[in-house]
C-alpha cells in the first residue's frame, strides 16, 4: 500500500478554505505576514516549521479562535468576520485537534462525545450516543465508553478529541500538533486514525513535526518562518528538493 497515493482522486478543485494577503498582529507582534493559501476539498495540508513561526495561529484563526486583522478567509463558502453568526456556522463545519486534549474530566467519553451534537446540533439524544459509538469504534476505543478522561492514557484521550470532532460531521479538520503532547510510544497509534481518516478523503490541516506522517499522507508540505509561508510543495519535491535555505535547514535539524 502506498499511503501517499491514496484519497488522491478525492481532491476536489472547487477550494473549502481561502486566505487571502492576511495578517495577524499581537499588538505590535507580527506575527502572520500576507499569508496567502486556498485549500481544496479533500486535501491534506501538513504544516511545519520551527516553534514561533505561526503555524498554530494560522490554523486557529481558520474557525476564529484567532481573530485576523487584515486579508480575508473565506470556509467552505462563509467569510469570516466579525459576524458570530458566521463564526458558529464556520465552527460547525470545522473539527478541532489540539495539543491537550481539552476533555471534559467529570463527563464519561460517551459523554464528551454526545454534548456538541446534542446542544449544537440539537440531535436527540439516542441519535448523539449511536453517533458517539461509532466514531469510538472508528478510533478503536468503544470499549472506553463508560469510563472518564483521568482513566485513559494520552493516547487513548487525544483519539477520544479526535472521534469528539468527528462527531459534529465536520467538513474540514484541523489539527494543532495533536501528539506532541503523548509518549512516544503513544504517536503511532493517533497517527494510524489521523491516516484513516485521510483515506476516507477528509480535508485535514494537520501542524506537525511528524515528517513520516507528511511523507505518506499529505499531498502538499507548508514550511513557515517569521509568520509566513516560504515554501510548499509536494512530499516528494518538499524533502528532496528543498528550495528555500531555511527550509534546507530546517530539514537537516530534524532528519536523520
Amino acid at each position: 500500500m502506498n499511503p501517499q497515493k491514496a484519497g488522491q482522486q478525492n481532491v476536489d478543485t472547487m477550494p473549502i478554505i481561502t486566505i487571502e494577503n492576511m495578517h495577524k498582529w499581537y499588538g505590535e507582534f507580527h506575527v502572520l505576514k500576507d499569508v496567502n493559501l486556498t485549500v481544496s476539498k479533500g486535501e491534506r495540508i501538513v504544516i511545519c516549521g520551527p516553534s514561533g513561526s505561526g503555524k498554530s495561529t494560522l490554523i486557529r484563526c481558520i474557525n476564529r479562535l484567532e481573530e485576523h486583522q487584515r486579508g480575508r478567509i473565506v470556509v467552505d463558502g462563509i467569510e469570516l468576520t466579525n459576524d458570530l453568526k458566521n463564526i458558529e456556522k464556520i465552527r460547525t463545519e470545522v473539527g478541532m485537534v489540539f495539543q491537550h486534549f481539552n476533555l471534559f474530566p467529570h463527563l464519561t467519553i460517551l459523554e464528551n462525545l454526545t454534548l456538541g451534537p446534542i446542544w449544537v446540533r440539537k440531535t436527540p439524544k439516542k441519535e448523539a450516543e449511536q453517533i458517539a459509538m461509532y466514531y469510538l469504534e472508528k478510533v478503536r476505543i468503544a470499549e472506553q465508553a463508560k469510563k472518564f478522561p483521568g482513566q485513559l492514557s494520552g493516547g487513548q484521550q487525544q483519539r477520544v478529541a479526535i472521534a469528539r470532532s468527528l462527531c459534529m460531521k465536520p467538513n474540514v479538520m484541523l489539527f494543532d500538533e495533536p501528539t506532541s503532547a503523548l509518549d512516544p510510544e503513544m504517536v503511532k497509534e493517533v497517527l494510524d486514525v489521523m491516516i484513516s481518516l485521510a483515506q476516507e478523503g477528509m480535508t485535514m490541516l494537520v501542524v506537525s513535526h511528524e515528517m513520516g506522517f507528511a511523507k505518506s499522507v499529505a499531498h502538499r508540505v507548508l514550511f513557515m518562518d517569521s509568520g509566513e509561508i516560504l515554501e510548499e510543495n509536494s512530499p516528494e519535491e518538499f524533502f528532496h528538493h528543498p528550495q528555500h535555505e531555511r527550509t534546507k535547514l530546517f530539514l537537516s535539524q530534524i532528519l536523520d
